[in-house]
């Protein structure tokens, strides 16, 4: 008996100290990949600016093409809202909301995930000219964990595996754009 108590005061000790460690971890991430396209920076924005198109780059759609979509609102505007729903774990269910757009510049996202997980996050992607035919696009995720989930940030680098899909999607944009 007095091993179960020992067991069970020990599991109780190693959950406490993990809660008190997830109290000292970030909260937030910020994930910021860019690449250089070769092409006006209008023709570029054009592309962008409209979210159906984002199906054709963003690794995540291209995870389950079977995957249910729906639309509201006017692509290319501010409120449009792009709706996702599928039984792949890596993608699973959320909706991106345009929130808002600068002409030309810059367009800004928020994401509503419902599952695996529920959570907030927001995205932008920017678009600067750095010569006539030549476009940098930079795509900025920002999320954040709640408490104690937070904890999984020490188990696993998030970061570095949103860069990597944001690099693939940027990659796959470049290809498409540049044919």
């Amino acid at each position: 008996m007095s091993i179960l108590i020992t067991a069970f005061t020990i599991l109780i000790g190693i959950i406490l100290l993990l809660l008190i460690i997830a109290l000292f971890i970030k909260k937030e991430y910020t994930i910021e990949q860019a690449i250089v396209i070769n092409k006006p920076k209008a023709l570029v924005y054009d592309y962008l600016r409209l979210l159906r198109n984002h199906d054709n780059f963003v690794k995540w759609s291209m995870i389950d093409p079977n995957m249910k979509k729906e639309y509201t609102g006017t692509d290319g505007t501010v409120g449009f809202v792009s709706a996702w729903d599928s039984t792949n774990k890596q993608v699973g269910k959320g909706e991106q909301e345009v929130i808002k757009m600068a002409e030309g510049e810059k367009i800004d996202y928020e994401l509503r995930f419902i599952r695996p997980f529920e959570g907030i996050s927001y995205a932008s992607i920017a678009t600067v000219a750095v010569g006539e035919q030549q476009t940098r696009v930079i795509w900025v995720f920002n999320g954040k964990m709640k408490y104690p989930m937070n904890l999984m940030l020490l188990f696993m680098n998030l970061e570095k595996m949103l860069a990597k899909d944001l690099d693939e999607g940027l990659v796959t944009l470049k290809n498409i754009l540049e044919k």
